[in-house]
């Protein structure tokens, strides 16, 4: 079977609730709460996955909050599909984050729009209108 060459993702947040809530505003979907019932060594670790299937085109991930782990800075850009990124960077805005790079044309390729979340990390946002 042939797969994406992203397989997970991970966000780091300081502040889960503001984060989820950035999130599930921006992109109308809500997110789901992991659990490693039982473990010990994760018992500080908080994850909230953005819902996927398997069989679904893209890559799942979850938003992280672990002790020792710092949100924002990062050198990672994640890309979220849109149906039209503006829409997606304004909703963002609207939620608390900001727009570092409003929509623009990547050619052939559609369009690309760059923001930051709540936490200070950047994330990016493609569409192909």
């Amino acid at each position: 079977m042939s797969r994406n060459a992203v397989g997970w993702f991970e966000i780091y947040v300081d502040d889960m609730t503001r984060a989820c809530a950035f999130y599930e505003a921006v992109f109308g979907k809500m997110l789901e709460r992991l659990s490693a019932e039982g473990d010990a060594a994760t018992s500080e670790l908080q994850m909230w996955a953005f819902r996927g299937d398997p069989n679904d085109g893209g890559a799942a991930g979850s938003l992280v909050q672990m002790p020792g782990f710092k949100a924002g800075g990062n050198s990672v850009i994640v890309y979220f599909s849109c149906a039209d990124c503006a829409v997606e960077a304004a909703r963002a805005a609207a939620h608390g984050g900001r727009i570092f790079k409003d929509k623009f044309s990547i050619g052939q390729y559609g369009h690309i729009a760059l923001v930051e979340d709540t936490e200070g990390n950047m994330i990016g946002l493609h569409s192909m209108n």
